[in-house]
């Protein structure tokens, strides 16, 4: 295998981390050696992965929770897996009743946008698939934090704090007041090195590692959610609950000048990033900070996301297949309509979007990418009382409009912004990636995978490096540390550029790459608090 553009040769602002026999990266430090320890204790990569995750609903509950959605690449054994574990809208729900409810677009918060949640099933499924120890130790170090307590890291209780100041304005209704009471007992939420207990989670991790996750879809958890969305006006029932389980499905990719870049496929919008890179695998680039590149990328990320907007859904009601999405055929034909002018772009015609990301590595090769999310922070705003479990609001993504892919329909699968990702080369693993934050991951996993294969950066250079973010029209977002000089030529490209105020809203990602030799690589990133855990 030819490594070249992975080699580890450049410092940047902070090392890259080298391990042989495990790794864990993500965006909260605990989480991440907790995930390590599982390995220490005889677990692989996919226990790991599990132990993190479930950690993450405690430790950063601000993007994540019991009852969010989950997507997963498990590399073993030679071969990549993709897990969807996105839920479906329940069954009582129309497009035609939330309109009669006196909405033209679906609301953010309550139980309208709330969703079967897909996240127990997937720690259940992989564990059941590919574990090595036992779900009731894997989820121990989660059961321990939430019920022992652990102290907020400083991105987390900022965004806490800013949520609560959110929530106390718009959440009025009687289903959020379990909300308050778990993440704001007494008014109070935390601030940066106060210790958080979350005891209701803890007794319901318990419950879901002793039987599968079944207490959760089919037993005592389900009657709970049931009754709560009865007594408050929700839509969800424990028949939904009782007819999910998250579904193993066949990854996409591209080839990019050499490696293959793999996504899950449809209802995520992973094959926004394909696109994109299908697009520019026709240009050559003579430096990453040049206008020339930027606005490439650019544009070929507006394309992108022109025709996902438009074609990307639940995979039954999808118009266009994702082999027509992807055909160079249909790339050249886009990338021909990129001019020197930034422009608004229109969908083709292929046929005639709060989140946690991590990353996991064993001695034995085994790798997982791995994403999991409530949605807009702490999703719905809803929490069933007395159970930790904060329900996420992937339904507001849905479409209102009758006859659009995306429009909401009962057990539907919803447009879904969070997507894993992996690379190989010449059928073996390079390793996984993933950046979280909303429609911000398939423009980030673009530039993070050009900044690696085009522009030779290793893991940490490749987070650490300015990054641009289309958010509408001619509409661009940079960091202020973004080349001046080039948003100066942006801007006479015709490019509206606004430097942003903060850097958390372009994605907190995560990167693990192996070597030949089998060394694992790994960087975190800058714009989070996380960091990678080694062995």
């Amino acid at each position: 295998m030819n490594y070249d553009a992975l080699k580890y040769s450049y410092p940047s602002r902070r090392s890259v981390v080298y391990g042989r026999r495990g790794m864990v990266c993500t965006s909260q430090p605990l989480a991440a050696q907790a995930g390590l320890d599982i390995i220490k204790a005889g677990g692989n990569a996919i226990d790991a992965a599990i132990a993190t995750a479930a950690c993450m609903t405690v430790l950063e509950p601000t993007a994540n929770g019991i009852g969010g959605d989950a997507f997963a690449l498990v590399w073993t054994k030679g071969k990549l897996h993709g897990l969807n574990a996105s839920g479906k809208a329940p069954m009582a729900i129309t497009a035609e009743k939330v309109r009669e409810l006196g909405h033209t677009e679906m609301p953010q918060r309550g139980w309208i946008p709330v969703m079967v949640p897909g996240a127990p099933s997937a720690w259940a499924e992989l564990s059941k698939t590919f574990g090595r120890l036992p779900l009731t130790e894997v989820l121990k170090p989660a059961i321990n934090y939430a019920r022992e307590g652990y102290p907020a890291t400083p991105l987390t209780a900022y965004s806490w704090q800013k949520a609560y100041k959110q929530f106390t304005e718009i959440l009025k209704d009687d289903c959020h007041r379990g909300w308050f009471e778990t993440f704001a007992p007494d008014g109070k939420v935390p601030n940066p090195g106060s210790v958080v207990q979350l005891k209701d989670h803890a007794d319901t991790l318990e419950k879901i590692a002793e039987t599968g996750a079944e207490a959760f879809y089919r037993g005592e958890l389900a009657e709970k959610i049931d009754v709560f969305s009865r007594e408050t006006g929700g839509f969800l029932r424990k028949e939904d609950l009782n007819a999910y389980w998250c579904e193993w499905v066949d990854p996409i990719h591209i080839n990019y000048k050499g490696y293959d870049v793999w996504e899950i496929p449809p209802n995520g919008d992973g094959i926004i990033a394909l696109m994109a890179l299908n697009i520019l695998k026709g240009f050559d680039y003579s430096c990453r900070d040049c206008a020339d590149t930027f606005h490439k990328q650019l544009e070929a990320m507006k394309l992108a996301f022109a025709d996902g907007k438009q074609y990307v859904a639940d995979k039954r009601y999808m118009r266009v297949s994702t082999d027509e999405m992807l055909s160079d055929a249909y790339a050249a034909e886009r990338r021909a309509l990129i001019t020197d002018e930034a422009q608004i772009p229109d969908p083709g015609k292929p046929n005639g979007s709060g989140t946690i990301y991590l990353c996991t590595a064993d001695g034995e090769g085994n790798m997982v990418s791995y994403i999991q999310s409530n949605y807009m922070g702490f999703g719905s705003g809803v929490v069933v009382p007395g159970t930790g479990i904060s329900l996420q609001n992937r339904g507001a993504s849905f479409s209102l409009n009758d006859g659009e892919a995306n429009c909401l329909g009962p057990g539907k699968k919803v447009f879904h912004t969070i997507i894993p990702a992996f690379l190989t080369k010449d059928g073996e693993a390079v390793g996984p990636f993933g950046i979280m934050g909303g429609p911000m991951q398939p423009q980030a996993h673009v530039q993070v995978v050009m900044n690696t294969i085009d522009f030779m950066m290793n893991p940490q250079e490749a987070l650490d490096a300015p990054r641009w973010q289309w958010t509408g029209g001619k509409k661009i977002l940079v960091e202020r540390t973004f080349p001046y000089a080039v948003t100066e030529e942006l801007v006479r490209r015709g490019h509206e550029i606004t430097v942003a105020a903060e850097n958390i809203t372009f994605g907190r990602g995560q990167i693990i790459w192996r070597n030949e030799e089998g060394v694992l690589c790994g960087a975190s990133e800058p714009r989070a608090d996380g960091i990678v855990a080694a062995w």
